[in-house]
């Protein structure tokens, strides 16, 4: 019955509110949506225009733009400065990382009307109050700070708020979950040095990608909460280390953290993970390499042809519900959000959450499972917010107040947000 009615809401999204047809949930879903603080944690949109540039502030090709946030409610959209084990490896990723904050300071600098680079909570809510939509950045992977602190302070500096420490290699900082060489055994001493250093600048630590052994150790050494920023539940998919098991996420409900919710196919089902892994196998065997370059045109071919062979189990919008309420059941209500990985996991997103103007459908499926509209507010982005302000407050006890870039901005485009 659930699964019915939120197929029906799903059904009028392309109708406006208010048109014949809407049904009341949504349009309430979709007040919500304008009203509420809704930050998604994990946008992989700066390395989607490393590789192809677009202008986000027209409609575009891939999952987030300014029309479509626009439509979706969408308030703050944490981009990710994502640099590949790859480029790492090669002794690029500071210069990378670099280069992916450009990107995201020039979609600001050419639509001052549309976004801004926010750095802190305050800028967060001045840049929502003036009909913009706030930009801060979280980096994917800590290889750019390549063991120098001067470098944390150098990317602190230029905006970034949180890390992924490791990525899908273990690094100079933590093992990854993707990796079974796991030569630390969880953090790495920088690591560890890392960690405090972090907190006492303020910066949110991302336990998203890391080994179980590095989740925990994280936990043990953080003086302020953490946040996993785009993390779903092994539950779901027993197996697949990249998600986080049932304890890991009661842990980081003690810890005062917060799990936001990957929407990714294949982090939400087993049958999309088993058609993932089928096809990473594929894939390899085709390029005969354990490391197969994506970006190949006859790797993206052979990619191609076996997606039309073989159709994607794509998951539903139920699937992903189903994560937020395990996930509240063991973290509590205080300890789940959202960070999507649009743009980021490729043609894998589920039915009903295809890009970022899909945040009233996951509202309105919410309400559907009994959540009130508080309830569905702390869900959207209060949660991160929270945890974000108590980060803050760590680095401030310690003498490091954080910077702000928008405490006082120029009102701009608040008519079209409200």
């Amino acid at each position: 019955m659930r699964r019915s009615r939120i197929l029906i809401l799903l059904s009028t999204v392309a109708a406006g509110c208010g048109e014949p047809g809407v049904s009341p949930d949504l349009e309430h879903a979709r007040a919500l949506s304008r009203s509420e603080l809704i930050v998604d944690t994990h946008i992989d949109l700066p390395y989607r225009l490393y590789r192809r540039h677009e202008d986000v502030a027209e409609p575009t090709s891939g999952e987030f733009d300014y029309p479509r946030a626009l439509a979706g409610g969408l308030d703050a959209a944490f981009m990710s400065i994502y640099v590949p084990a790859a480029v790492d490896a090669e002794g690029r990723a500071t210069e990378m990382a670099d280069r992916l904050i450009d990107l995201v300071e020039g979609i600001a600098r050419d639509a001052p009307d549309k976004f801004a680079v926010a750095t802190c909570t305050r800028d967060v809510e001045a840049i929502r109050a003036s009909g913009r939509i706030a930009l801060p950045m979280g980096m994917e992977n800590g290889g750019p700070i390549a063991g120098d602190l001067g470098k944390l302070d150098h990317f602190m500096g230029r905006g970034v708020r949180y890390i992924t420490l490791a990525h899908s290699k273990s690094n100079h900082i933590s093992d990854s979950s993707y990796d079974e060489n796991e030569p630390w055994e969880g953090l790495s001493p920088f690591g560890r040095d890392l960690v405090t250093a972090m907190n006492q600048r303020g910066m949110m630590i991302d336990v998203s990608h890391l080994s179980d052994r590095a989740f925990w150790q994280v936990l043990e050494l953080s003086s302020a909460p953490v946040v996993a920023t785009h993390s779903s539940l092994r539950h779901f998919v027993p197996g697949f280390h990249r998600n986080m098991s049932d304890e890991m996420v009661a842990a980081l409900g003690r810890n005062g953290g917060v799990v936001q919710i990957n929407f990714g196919s294949s982090f939400v089902t087993a049958e999309a993970r088993a058609y993932s892994d089928a096809m990473t196998a594929a894939v390899k065997a085709f390029a005969e390499t354990e490391e197969p370059r994506y970006d190949d045109p006859a790797v993206r071919a052979f990619a191609a042809s076996y997606r039309a062979e073989h159709p994607y189990p794509y998951a539903e919008l139920e699937d992903v519900l189903n994560h937020v309420d395990r996930a509240v059941a063991l973290a509590g209500i205080e300890h789940v959000g959202l960070g999507s990985d649009y743009d980021g996991v490729g043609d894998t997103l589920p039915v009903g959450l295809k890009d970022v103007s899909s945040y009233p459908n996951l509202i309105a499926g919410l309400a559907d499972r009994g959540y009130d509209d508080h309830s569905i507010s702390l869900i959207l982005g209060g949660n991160l917010m929270r945890v974000w302000r108590e980060v803050e407050a760590v680095a401030a006890a310690q003498g490091f107040p954080t910077a702000c870039r928008h405490d006082a901005p120029a009102r701009s485009a608040l008519s079209q947000r409200l």
